[in-house]
């Protein structure tokens, strides 16, 4: 029972990612990626928000099916499969977001 309330809370943290991708989505003013960073004047905010909403969405997604191996268990080596595919989607967002959202969109 414990190894379900870990996967609920951990796919209920990727629903606020994909909520996060759809606010953005959305959104009539600029999304900012970096915390506590001035954003920079962006050449298409429409198109620059869309392309925020799809990486969080896709972040989130991602982030929920690597949880799938909390239902087998906590004390489980698969375990480390979720924290090490965590680690590697964020460095990955972060890299997209780098080089191919910001460098597109920035004026």
């Amino acid at each position: 029972m414990e190894n379900i309330i870990a996967f609920i809370i951990w796919a209920l943290v990727g629903c606020f990612f994909v909520g996060m991708g759809i606010f953005s989505f959305f959104s009539r003013k600029t999304v900012g990626f970096w915390a506590n960073i001035k954003m920079d004047e962006v050449s298409d905010k429409k198109k620059y928000n869309q392309a925020m909403g799809k990486l969080w969405i896709l972040y989130g997604l991602i982030f929920i099916v690597l949880g799938i191996p909390l239902v087998v268990g906590q004390n489980s080596p698969l375990i480390v499969i979720s924290i090490l595919g965590v680690l590697l989607e964020s460095i990955a967002v972060m890299i997209a977001y780098t080089l191919i959202i910001s460098s597109k969109y920035k004026k």
